[in-house]
């Protein structure tokens, strides 16, 4: 009479597993920081869209009159003009746009950075130039991919 031995399944080790939790440790530690950069750029685009309208109305009172207008009421528009995470959107001297984020609920290497938006003339034609503004300016990381 023969016996049968039954085999005893048998599972992972603990070095193996240790494995699998060390990589995945890594794969979060890259993950986080670029997904965190996704929402801070995501944001920042807010304020670029908000900029929008007063681009529109800068250009149809410089078609008009020749001159840059020097604010939100001179150009026409409303005086604030807010976002979920911008704080104020503001017309300055020779028609410059100055988007600013606000202080809280926006990601953290954004809060309270200004992103400004510069007319340049030429030809009968405004164009837009955007960049990080002087005073708590955006990261360049931080800036919409049309600002780069």
């Amino acid at each position: 009479m023969k016996i049968q031995m039954q085999k005893v399944q048998q599972g992972f080790t603990l070095i193996e597993l240790m494995i699998v939790v060390a990589i995945i440790g890594i794969l979060a530690a890259v993950a986080i920081p670029a997904y965190q950069d996704y929402v801070a750029r995501s944001q920042v685009t807010e304020a670029l869209s908000l900029a929008s309208g007063p681009k529109t109305a800068i250009s149809e009172y410089w078609s008009a009159k020749g001159e840059m207008p020097d604010s939100n009421s001179t150009a026409g528009i409303a005086d604030t003009i807010q976002g979920t995470y911008v704080n104020s959107v503001v017309i300055g001297a020779t028609g410059t746009i100055t988007a600013t984020m606000k202080g809280t609920g926006v990601a953290s290497g954004i809060a309270n950075a200004t992103l400004v938006l510069s007319p340049a003339t030429t030809a009968g034609s405004i164009q837009w130039v955007c960049r990080s503004g002087t005073t708590d300016g955006l990261a360049p990381k931080y800036l919409p991919s049309s600002c780069r």
